[in-house]
């Protein structure tokens, strides 16, 4: 992948895709509300967020909130630009295919 454009390996697995999107629609997201929206164990999505971080595609934070730790997220700048040429990259992809002969 050149300059960040296109397909991206890192967020096309269903799960790290959906959990992007989601991100991408909001400044801030709870990680249990991720969980719950995308119907994930606590585990699952700990692993994902994980992997995105590391990849420098999502910042986490734990604030502390009415005496917990809570957990939130979202995408950095680097993540969401890989995130909107991931899916013009897909769009291109649906493209070809619909103009392609049957």
């Amino acid at each position: 992948m050149k300059d960040g454009a296109g397909f991206d390996e890192l967020i096309h697995p269903a799960t790290r895709l959906s959990i992007v999107a989601l991100l991408a629609a909001a400044d801030w997201a709870d990680f249990a509300f991720i969980r719950d929206e995308l119907g994930l164990s606590d585990s699952a999505l700990s692993k994902q967020l994980s992997t995105l971080a590391e990849a420098g595609y999502v910042t986490v934070e734990r604030p502390l909130s009415d005496r917990r730790r809570r957990v939130r997220t979202r995408l950095t700048p680097l993540g969401r630009k890989r995130f909107v040429a991931h899916v013009a990259a897909l769009r291109g992809i649906l493209e070809a295919t619909e103009a392609a002969p049957v």
